[in-house]
């Protein structure tokens, strides 16, 4: 890919609009980066070290939890790094390596919340047979599928966007490299490659968010079906974080790549939105109503401080 381009280094031009801020920038988004490392760590701990966790739910929800500690460390080091006032430079490679695993990551999440959404169809329609459906080797299965198609996806977005040439300009006008804004410096016709990348950007997150509305379809149909008020709150209890982080996940795609025309301050605050605030929200949205992660981050709390006593 390098070989095609005269350009080997790229200048992050940063959030448009934000000049003389960049102390202030930089002290929120390593707050909110801590913070979405820190929360999705104390999940993972809570997840492993219980026992009573260690079903296919929070199997994902592992996986969850590791995507979203890495989702944000595609672009948010080297945003820290020049925010606090060192080089906007980035290598043609970086450029690559960001577009890629920011892709690689962004799919596989949504692959994941699809999966997500199997299991809890299975749980609540067929609840006699979870066990059996939802074995330890569909659930490997599933996981991984996540993560191969995830990376199918992003080697497709990535091969093409750099195939074109770059011979400059190199200012990427943006925070960290992606489609929209590398095709805009591409030296070549780029309308029928935005159009494929448009139908392929488009097309995997409304598959994935169809599944998702058929499941739960089926799901809201089996809850209703349900005479225990009780029994109600209880199943929609166990799918309301579900759908909060679907809507979470789902709503920055639609903003950013499904839009006629880019607005890129528009693009930058949602994309800030979704690399640092919703991963960071994620933790919290699936432990404040869930009884059993709270009561194993508490433990996973307290042995922490006794550790840190002794």
């Amino acid at each position: 890919m390098r070989n095609a381009s005269a350009v080997t280094e790229f200048i992050l031009l940063g959030i448009p609009h934000t000049e003389d801020l960049e102390t202030m920038l930089f002290v929120l988004f390593l707050y909110f980066y801590i913070f979405t490392l820190m929360g999705n760590l104390l999940i993972l701990l809570a997840i492993v070290s219980s026992t009573r966790l260690h079903t296919p739910m929070y199997f994902f929800l592992c996986k969850l939890s590791v995507c979203d500690m890495f989702f944000p460390s595609v672009s948010s080091p080297k945003m820290l790094f020049y925010l606090a006032g060192n080089s906007r430079a980035i290598s043609y490679a970086g450029c690559v390596s960001q577009l890629f695993f920011y892709h690689f990551l962004g799919c596989t999440e949504c692959f994941l919340y699809t999966v997500m959404a199997y299991d809890r169809f299975v749980a609540i329609c067929y609840p006699l047979r979870y066990t059996i459906i939802m074995s330890h080797r569909v659930c490997a299965i599933l996981a991984m599928g996540t993560s191969f198609f995830g990376c199918i996806q992003a080697i497709f977005l990535t091969t093409l966007t750099f195939q074109l040439p770059y011979c400059g300009p190199s200012e990427v006008d943006y925070y960290f490299c992606d489609i929209p804004v590398m095709l805009k410096l591409a030296c070549a016709d780029t309308s029928a490659l935005e159009m494929v990348g448009f139908i392929s950007v488009g097309l995997m997150p409304l598959s994935c968010f169809l599944l998702i509305l058929t499941s739960y379809s089926c799901i809201v149909y089996s809850i209703l079906q349900i005479r225990s008020t009780k029994g109600q709150r209880r199943a929609f209890s166990t799918c309301s974080a579900h759908l909060t982080a679907i809507l979470l996940s789902f709503m920055p795609v639609v903003l950013i790549y499904l839009q006629p025309t880019p607005k890129p301050w528009l693009n930058a605050t949602v994309q800030v939105l979704n690399n640092l605030v919703t991963p960071m929200l994620n933790p919290l949205i699936y432990s404040l109503r869930n009884k059993e992660v709270k009561y194993s981050l508490r433990k996973v709390l307290e042995e922490m401080a006794l550790i840190h006593e002794k």
